[in-house]
C-alpha cells in the first residue's frame, strides 16, 4: 500500500511538473503567414504594443512590414499593424544602417528608400523571430536584432570589420521621414544632436483604410561606438553641417525623401539604437524611451517582452500526447497573432481628455467581431473589457461607435454597425469591469435610429427606407446621409442581427419595449428573400437550388444578382467599397445565404427543411463557392449543428485544417486579418466555436486529446477531454458526452463554461452518432425548429 501511495505521489509530482513546465512560446511561429497574402506582423512586440519593430521590405504585400518573398530590406521600423488588406499601414521613420560610406565620402552612401533596397537583400535562412524578438542578417554583412517595450524599441546593430571595397567600417545608420505606403504629407521635421546624436522629429502620413490624417513624433538615441558626425539628408545628397530639416511632400506625388543620420568611428561593438514613437509631441516619445529602456539593456527588454507574451498565452494549455508538432503550432501561433491588434495607446490620444482606455488599430470590426474579439473574451477579458470601454469613450466623444479604426482616424464601414455586435457578445458573457452599460446601450441605439452625415466610416445608411420598407434598396433616395451607395443586401442582413443584438442588450437591461421592437426589425432579412429565384453556372448549368435573396428597389420591385457574383471562383466582379460595387460586400449571395446568427430555424424552413439546408451548406464548400480566408465564411463551417449533424461540423472542420492552415510562411488562406484568421483555427482546433454576440459556443471534438483554458479573472480552469481520441483524426464524430460529469446531448455551451471552469468529456468514434441531433439538443433561434430526421 505504502508503495501504491509513493508511486500515486510520483506520478502527480511527475503530472503537475510538466504542466509547470510547459511553455506555450516554444509552439509560436512569428513567420507563419509571412508570404502568400498573410500579411502577418512578424516582428518583436508586447501584446497589444503600441511599439512593433520589424525590417521592412519592398513587396508588394508589405501590409505588416516584413514578407519572407524575397523582396529587400529597406528599412527598420517601429510601428505596425497585422494581417491588414489596402493599403501597407504604418512603418513610420525607418533605420537604415551601412557599414561604412565608401571612401569615407558620406554622399557614397544610399539614403533614399527605393535605391537603397539594393543593400537589403537577406537570405530567409538568416531570420528569427519568437514573440518578443526579431533578428536578421543582411547580405552586407549587418546583423540587426531588435525587442520592444509598449511604446519603445530596441534594436541592436552588429557590422562587419570592414565595408565596402574592403575598407574598414565606419557604421552608418539613418533614420528616413518615410512610412511603408509612402504617404508623407507636408512639412515632415527632423533634427539631430550632433554631441550626443539624438534624432527627434515628427511628420503626417495618412491612415491605411480611412480618412482623415495623423501626426506621430519619434525620438531617437544611441549607445555604442563613438560618434563621428551627423547631419540630414535630402534626396540622395547629405551633409554634416546641418543638423535640421524641414521637408515638403514635393510635386510628383512621391514623398522627397530626407530625414537624418548618425556615423560611428568603429564597428568593434554593436550600436543600440533606442527609438519611440507618441502621437502627443517628441518630447513624450523622449520620456517613454528613458522611462521604459532607461540603460539599454537588449537582454532584458527581451526577456521581459517574451515573459510579457508568456502570461498571456498560459491559460491555454493542451495535451501534446498523440499529436503532430506541427497542429501545436498551428494552434499556438494562431492564439499568438490575436493579441498583436487592436492596439492600446491609452494615453497617447491627442483628440480628446480621458481617463478612459483608447485602443486604436481595429482593422476593421467586420472582421474581428466573428471569432477574434470572442477568443479574446476568453483568453483576457480584461483586455477586451479594456476595447470595449474604448469603444464606448470613442462614441462619447465623436458620437459614434467606430466600425474600423486606425491611426486616431474612422476607416471604412465595410457593412453593418458591427460594433453593436462586439458590445452585446460582451455584454451576454458577463463583462463588466468598468463599462458603463448605459452609455452602451444609447451608443448602440444610435446606430440603428439616427443616420450620419457621411456613413462611409460610422454608423448606418439608408435608415429612412429600413424604417419604412423593412430593407435597404438599391438606388436608394438617401438625403440625410452619404456613402457608396452598394451592398443592399449583405447591409440589409447585417442591419438585422445588429438590431438583434441590441434586442439582447435591450433584455439584459430591462428595456422591454426597446427588446420587442429591435427583435422584430431583427426579421427585416426575409424582405429581400426571394423563394422562386434560381442559381446557374456561367456555362447555364443548374446548381439545383431555389430560393436566394435578391436586391429590391424604393417601388419594392426586384432587382436582380447572379447568387455566385463575389463568390471565391467570380474573378470578374467589383465586390468591396467601390462605387461599381456588388449588392453583397466580399462574399457572394450564396455565402450571405447563410447569415441569420440568430434564427437559423426559420432560415433552414425558407430553404426547404434539414436535409435541404445541409445539402445546400455542403454545396457552398465542395464546389468552393466559399472561400476560407475571408471571414463570412467562418460560421458556415459549424452551422450545421442547426440541422441537427454537429458531425459535419467536425468534418468540415479537419476539411480546411490542415488543408488551408499550415504552419509555414505561406501556410494563411489570406490575409490574418489582424488575427482573424488565427482565431478561427483556434476556436476551431479548441472545439468551441462561437456565435457571437449570444451566449453560445458550438461543440466539436478539439484537436487535441485535452485543452484546459484557465479563466484570468476567476481562476477557474474549463477542461474538454477527448475520450478515444487518435492522432490521425479519424475519429472526429462525438458518440456521447458529459458535463462536470452528467450526461450531456445538446451540442453547444454557454459562456458560463469558461468562468465556472466546467470539465465536457467527449467520447469519439469512427462513425456519425446521434449525438447533438434532436430539437432539444440544438442551440437557440428566434424561430421554432422542427423535428429533425436522426443523423446517419
Amino acid at each position: 500500500m505504502a508503495r501504491l501511495l509513493v508511486a500515486c505521489w510520483l506520478a502527480m509530482t511527475a503530472t503537475a511538473s510538466a504542466r509547470d513546465t510547459f511553455d506555450p512560446l516554444a509552439y509560436v511561429d512569428p513567420l507563419i503567414g509571412a508570404t502568400n497574402g498573410g500579411n502577418v506582423f512578424a516582428g518583436a512586440s508586447m501584446p497589444y504594443g503600441m511599439a512593433k519593430a520589424v525590417a521592412d521590405t519592398d513587396s508588394g504585400s508589405r501590409q505588416g512590414g516584413f514578407t519572407l518573398d524575397g523582396s529587400a530590406v529597406t528599412g527598420f521600423s517601429t510601428m505596425h499593424d497585422s494581417g491588414t488588406g489596402g493599403s501597407p499601414s504604418l512603418g513610420n521613420f525607418a533605420l537604415f544602417a551601412y557599414p561604412n560610406c565608401p571612401g569615407g565620402d558620406i554622399n557614397r552612401c544610399v539614403f533614399p528608400k527605393k535605391s537603397r533596397a539594393a543593400f537589403g537583400r537577406f537570405s530567409n535562412s538568416s531570420v528569427s523571430a519568437k514573440p518578443g524578438t526579431f533578428g536578421i542578417t543582411l547580405d552586407t554583412g549587418v546583423r540587426a536584432e531588435m525587442t520592444t517595450t509598449h511604446h519603445t524599441s530596441l534594436f541592436i546593430f552588429t557590422f562587419p570589420s570592414v565595408g565596402a571595397d574592403d575598407e574598414p567600417a565606419r557604421p552608418l545608420i539613418l533614420q528616413d521621414l518615410t512610412d511603408l505606403a509612402d504617404s508623407r504629407q507636408d512639412n515632415a521635421t527632423v533634427s539631430v544632436d550632433p554631441t550626443t546624436g539624438r534624432i527627434t522629429g515628427n511628420a503626417r502620413f495618412l491612415p491605411s483604410f480611412g480618412t482623415g490624417s495623423f501626426v506621430l513624433h519619434f525620438c531617437t538615441d544611441f549607445v555604442g561606438a563613438a560618434i563621428v558626425d551627423s547631419g540630414i539628408f535630402v534626396n540622395s545628397r547629405a551633409s554634416t553641417e546641418v543638423q535640421n530639416l524641414t521637408i515638403s511632400r514635393s510635386i510628383n506625388g512621391y514623398p522627397l525623401p530626407g530625414g537624418a543620420f548618425v556615423r560611428f568611428n568603429s564597428a568593434a561593438e554593436p550600436i543600440l539604437v533606442r527609438t519611440a514613437t507618441s502621437f502627443i509631441s517628441a518630447a513624450r516619445a523622449c520620456e517613454h524611451a528613458e522611462k521604459e529602456i532607461p540603460d539599454f539593456d537588449f537582454t532584458a527588454v527581451s526577456e521581459a517582452a517574451t515573459n510579457a507574451w508568456r502570461a498571456k498565452m498560459s491559460p491555454i494549455r493542451v495535451s501534446t500526447n498523440k499529436v503532430n508538432g506541427s497542429m501545436l503550432t498551428n494552434f499556438y501561433s494562431g492564439i499568438y497573432r490575436t493579441m498583436i491588434n487592436p492596439q492600446n495607446y491609452t494615453g497617447e490620444n491627442p483628440l480628446w481628455s480621458s481617463s478612459e482606455p483608447y485602443f486604436d488599430s481595429f482593422y476593421c470590426i467586420w472582421d474581428l467581431f466573428r471569432s477574434q474579439l470572442p477568443l479574446l473574451t476568453i483568453t483576457d477579458p480584461l483586455a477586451v473589457t479594456d476595447m470595449v470601454r474604448s469603444l464606448i469613450d470613442t462614441y462619447r466623444h465623436l458620437g459614434w461607435l467606430p466600425d474600423c479604426r486606425m491611426s486616431l482616424n474612422k476607416g471604412y464601414t465595410q457593412g453593418g454597425s458591427n460594433a453593436d455586435v462586439v458590445l452585446a457578445d460582451a455584454f451576454v458573457k458577463g463583462l463588466n469591469g468598468g463599462i458603463n452599460w448605459d452609455d452602451g446601450y444609447a451608443a448602440v441605439v444610435k446606430d440603428a435610429e439616427v443616420e450620419p452625415y457621411d456613413w462611409c466610416c460610422e454608423g448606418r445608411g439608408g435608415l429612412d427606407s429600413w424604417k419604412s420598407l423593412g430593407y435597404i434598396p438599391v438606388q436608394d433616395f438617401d438625403y440625410k446621409g452619404f456613402g457608396t451607395m452598394t451592398r443592399t443586401i449583405s447591409r440589409t442582413l447585417e442591419y438585422a442581427y445588429n438590431d438583434f443584438c441590441i434586442s439582447q442588450m435591450a433584455g439584459g437591461l430591462g428595456r422591454t419595449t426597446d427588446k420587442e421592437k429591435y427583435m422584430e426589425s431583427s426579421g427585416n432579412w426575409q424582405n429581400l428573400f426571394r423563394a422562386d429565384q434560381l442559381s446557374a453556372w456561367w456555362n447555364g448549368s443548374d446548381t439545383g437550388f431555389v430560393g436566394f435573396f435578391q436586391p429590391r428597389y424604393l417601388n419594392q420591385t426586384w432587382g436582380f444578382q447572379d447568387p455566385l457574383n463575389c463568390s471565391n471562383l467570380d474573378s470578374s466582379s467589383v465586390c468591396s467599397l467601390q462605387n461599381t460595387g456588388r449588392e453583397t460586400f466580399e462574399s457572394s449571395i450564396w455565402e450571405y445565404g447563410f447569415f441569420v446568427p440568430h434564427n437559423q430555424a426559420s432560415l433552414i424552413t425558407l430553404y426547404g427543411g434539414p436535409s435541404a439546408f445541409v445539402s445546400r451548406l455542403n454545396y457552398l464548400h465542395d464546389r468552393s463557392i466559399t472561400y476560407i480566408g475571408n471571414e463570412p465564411s467562418f460560421l458556415t463551417v459549424f452551422q450545421y449543428h442547426y440541422a441537427g449533424r454537429p458531425a459535419l461540423s467536425a468534418l468540415r472542420s479537419h476539411f480546411y485544417i490542415p488543408s488551408s492552415f499550415s504552419p509555414t510562411p505561406d501556410g494563411l488562406p489570406g490575409n490574418d486579418d489582424s488575427g482573424a484568421m488565427g482565431s478561427f483555427l483556434a476556436f476551431a482546433m479548441m472545439g468551441l466555436f462561437p456565435n457571437p454576440g449570444q451566449d453560445v459556443y458550438l461543440i466539436t471534438p478539439p484537436y487535441f486529446e485535452e485543452v484546459n483554458i484557465t479563466h484570468p479573472v476567476t481562476g477557474k480552469t474549463a477542461r474538454v477531454r477527448n475520450q478515444g481520441f487518435d492522432g490521425s483524426y479519424r475519429s472526429v464524430y462525438i458518440q456521447s458526452a458529459t458535463l462536470n460529469g452528467k450526461v450531456y446531448t445538446k451540442n453547444w455551451i454557454d459562456h458560463s463554461f469558461f468562468t465556472e471552469g466546467k470539465e465536457l468529456v467527449l467520447t469519439l468514434g469512427r462513425n456519425e452518432s446521434v449525438w447533438g441531433t434532436r430539437v432539444e439538443d440544438l442551440p437557440p433561434s428566434l424561430g421554432a425548429f422542427t423535428e429533425l430526421p436522426l443523423a446517419p
